[in-house]
């Protein structure tokens, strides 16, 4: 992507005045967004990104620059700029650059350039049609399809010198009910590391469907109850509770600082026994998994939580200086706009040993909560306020009617301890998480959970 010897000069450039690490980071994207509504493509756009960014360090400083001019002049330029930054540096030492062979563990077929617009037209309008023809109440469709090729190559001044490429697809799917009087929505957005070949193989007929049975169900729903109850939370996407009030607190961002209530807790019991909560960057053509990540270190399977002891957490280069520890393969970025963090990857809860109907069958009075939505997390606390997009009130270990406007609030280390039962049907949800260092697909997953005791706000008393 970029000659060595410009690179060498550029960690050098960089070095010049103390710094002890330097590192370049180039990015080479390919993206498409296709946007469905009201039965036609309504947008169809394509583009590409170039970019490099520059980061140093001198102890605990961390200087980081980007510049898309990928000439030799301009990136030794914008090196020498960010370098003025380091005070009091020491000597940084530069290490022959020793390039690295990546061994993929993503079996991609099609790429995105490959691939022509009409053929994610046609996916797009099948999904739409399904979705319609679902119920004469269906009275609005949107799906939106994005793919996207990203080459990076990684160099740093401790000798990594390794490139990449990473593929991503999904379809987002939302439709909307009506009866005249209510509106409600049912959204699915399956997504992988992959080519455009899981598009193609997807099961529409599941995926929108499900998006169109889920708007007419609630449509149909009475007002959800108040209170605290015992609350069934059901697998995939069910995971991002756990995801952003627990996960994000185990991630160096904010353990290093000694902003989240899991820091210095090493070896402490902050779960029950049936609680595993694990990390995984190597899952094959997952949403969230990599073969590196954006520092060049491959990814690995990071156990948190095992047996409800904590073991570990999430740790990028920089906030391992901070914290006296080894990186975790965990570092990731948007784009090179953005300086790079530790960021959660395929993060779950693994399966026990509980079958989902002795789940439901042991729950006398609760809420079943089979669709989560979106949510609130402050991650310095953990508190939480999680809308569920499909719920249904539990009545003698038995299903009973849907409910609707159900909220789940809590805190999240407090509701890890309330885990009682762990299902036996772990499955991933895709979705995009947020945080310092850009937006970035992820992966939540759980099998079917039980928390003993959780508030939920709905719309009329218990």
């Amino acid at each position: 992507m970029i000659k060595q010897s410009i690179i060498e000069n550029v960690i050098e450039a960089a070095l010049s005045t103390g710094g002890d690490f330097a590192e370049v980071f180039v990015e080479d994207r390919y993206a498409n967004t296709l946007a469905l509504q009201d039965n036609k493509i309504e947008k169809s756009i394509s583009g590409r990104d170039f970019g490099i960014g520059i980061r140093i360090f001198s102890g605990l400083q961390n200087v980081y620059t980007y510049t898309t001019d990928f000439s030799e002049e301009g990136l030794v330029k914008a090196a020498k700029k960010a370098a003025l930054a380091i005070k009091d540096g020491g000597n940084g030492t530069i290490h022959p650059l020793q390039k690295e062979i990546i061994q993929p563990i993503h079996t991609i077929s099609q790429l995105p350039q490959t691939v022509k617009h009409a053929q994610r037209a046609a996916v797009m309008k099948k999904a739409n049609d399904i979705a319609r023809n679902y119920d004469e109440r269906i009275r609005q469709v949107g799906l939106r399809y994005i793919d996207e090729e990203q080459n990076v190559l990684i160099a740093n001044s401790e000798g990594k010198f390794v490139e990449d490429t990473r593929v991503h697809s999904r379809l987002a799917i939302q439709a909307t009910a009506s009866d005249g009087v209510e509106l409600q929505t049912g959204f699915y957005g399956p997504g992988a590391h992959a080519g455009f070949e899981f598009i193609e193989n997807l099961d529409l007929d599941h995926y929108a469907g499900e998006a169109a049975r889920i708007a007419v169900t609630m449509l149909e729903a009475d007002e959800c109850p108040s209170g605290k109850f015992p609350v069934i939370i059901d697998n995939e996407f069910g995971g991002v509770i756990f995801h952003e009030a627990c996960g994000h607190g185990l991630e160096a961002t904010s353990v290093a600082k000694n902003n989240s209530v899991f820091a210095n807790r090493i070896g402490e019991k902050v779960a029950p026994d049936i609680v595993t909560y694990i990390d995984d960057g190597t899952l094959p053509n997952e949403w969230g998994s990599l073969n590196i990540d954006d520092e060049g270190e491959k990814t690995r399977k990071n156990i948190l939580i095992e047996d409800g002891i904590l073991k570990g957490y999430l740790i990028d280069k920089f906030n391992a200086r901070r914290m006296n520890a080894e990186a975790t393969g965990s570092s990731r970025r948007e784009s090179y706009r953005f300086n790079l963090t530790s960021r959660m990857t395929n993060t779950y809860i693994a399966p026990g040993k509980s079958k989902p109907e002795d789940i439901i069958a042991s729950t006398e009075n609760g809420i079943y909560a089979k669709y989560m939505g979106g949510g609130s997390v402050n991650p310095a606390t953990g508190d939480y306020n999680f809308a569920v997009s499909e719920a249904y009130l539990v009545k003698n270990g038995k299903i009973d009617r849907p409910v609707r406007g159900a909220t789940l609030i809590g805190n999240g280390a407090k509701t890890l301890q309330l885990v009682d039962m762990v299902g036996n049907n772990l499955a991933h949800g895709a979705g995009m998480c947020g945080s310092i260092s850009g937006s970035l697909p992820v992966n939540v997953g759980q099998p079917m959970i039980r928390v003993s005791e959780i508030t939920v706000g709905g719309t009329k008393g218990e």
